[in-house]
C-alpha cells in the first residue's frame, strides 16, 4: 500500500516538473544556438575589420544577446519591408536569388512555403480534418493545405483536396496526399486543438463545440462518404445447377 502510494507521489510530482523541465531545455538550447549564430557573425566582423576586436569580445559576454540581435533584426527588415522602398529591395534581393543556379532552387522553394504559411492572405492548415490513412480504416488527423492545380489536377478525376497528414509529436514532418474531396472529413476543431491533439499523441482531446457536433463531409456539408463506410454483403450466389421442377 505505502508502496503504491509512493509510486503515484512521484508520478504526480514528476507530471508537474517534465514540462517545465523540457521547456527550459527547449529555451536553453535556442538561446545557445542564436547565440551561436551572432557570435559568428561578430567573428566574420571581426575578421574583416580588426579595430572592432575589444567591442567584438565584449558584446560576445553578453548572455542573450544572440536574441536581442536577431529579435531586432527581424523587426527591422519587417518595418522596412512594409513600405514601398523596402518592397523594392525585397524584389532586387529575389531576383539576385533567382540567378544563381543552386540557390534559387531552395530560396524559391522556403519562399513560397513562409509566404503561404506565414502571410496573412494565406490558407494552409486552415482546417483540420480527418482522412484514412495509411491504409482503408485507419484514420488520422490531417490539415488541409489547398487545392491540387496544373497539370496534376488535369490527371486527377473529380474533386481532390490537397492535405498535409503530420507524424507524432514531431509535426514538422509529415506526408503531402491528394485525396478526393469526398474521402475527407471536416473536424469542428481548431488546428491549434488538432496540433494538441498530434503532439500530445491522443491524449489531450479537444472539447467538442456545442452546437456542431456532427461530422461533415469537407467543403461539402456531406455525411461520412460511401467509400468510408463498411461494405454491404454480397448477394448469395445462385446455385451452379439448379434442380428442375415437374
Amino acid at each position: 500500500m505505502f508502496k503504491s502510494k509512493l509510486q503515484q507521489y512521484f508520478i504526480a510530482g514528476l507530471l508537474v516538473w517534465l514540462p517545465l523541465v523540457i521547456t527550459v531545455w527547449v529555451l536553453m538550447w535556442l538561446l545557445g544556438m542564436l547565440d551561436g549564430i551572432f557570435v559568428s557573425i561578430l567573428a566574420t566582423i571581426e575578421a574583416v575589420v580588426p579595430g572592432l576586436t575589444g567591442m567584438a569580445q565584449a558584446v560576445m559576454k553578453i548572455p542573450g544577446i544572440g536574441v536581442l540581435a536577431l529579435g531586432l533584426l527581424i523587426l527591422l527588415t519587417g518595418t522596412l519591408a512594409a513600405n514601398i522602398v523596402g518592397q523594392w529591395w525585397i524584389r532586387q534581393w529575389d531576383a539576385l536569388m533567382a540567378r544563381i543556379p543552386v540557390v534559387r532552387s531552395i530560396y524559391s522553394s522556403v519562399k513560397q512555403v513562409s509566404d503561404t504559411l506565414f502571410s496573412g492572405s494565406g490558407k494552409a492548415f486552415s482546417k483540420a480534418l480527418l482522412v484514412q490513412y495509411p491504409r482503408h480504416g485507419s484514420w488520422t488527423v490531417a490539415f488541409l493545405t489547398g487545392h491540387p492545380g496544373g497539370e496534376v489536377a488535369r490527371h486527377l478525376p473529380g474533386a481532390h483536396v490537397s492535405v498535409y497528414v503530420p507524424t507524432t509529436p514531431n509535426p514538422t514532418s509529415g506526408f503531402f496526399l491528394m485525396m478526393a474531396r469526398d474521402d475527407v472529413i471536416e473536424l469542428d476543431m481548431t488546428v491549434d486543438e488538432a496540433l494538441k491533439y498530434i503532439i500530445s499523441m491522443g491524449v489531450v482531446v479537444p472539447p467538442e463545440h456545442v452546437g456542431n457536433l456532427s461530422r461533415k463531409g469537407a467543403m461539402a456539408g456531406k455525411p461520412l462518404p460511401q467509400a468510408a463506410q463498411a461494405p454491404a454483403a454480397a448477394p448469395a450466389a445462385p446455385p451452379a445447377h439448379p434442380e428442375k421442377t415437374d
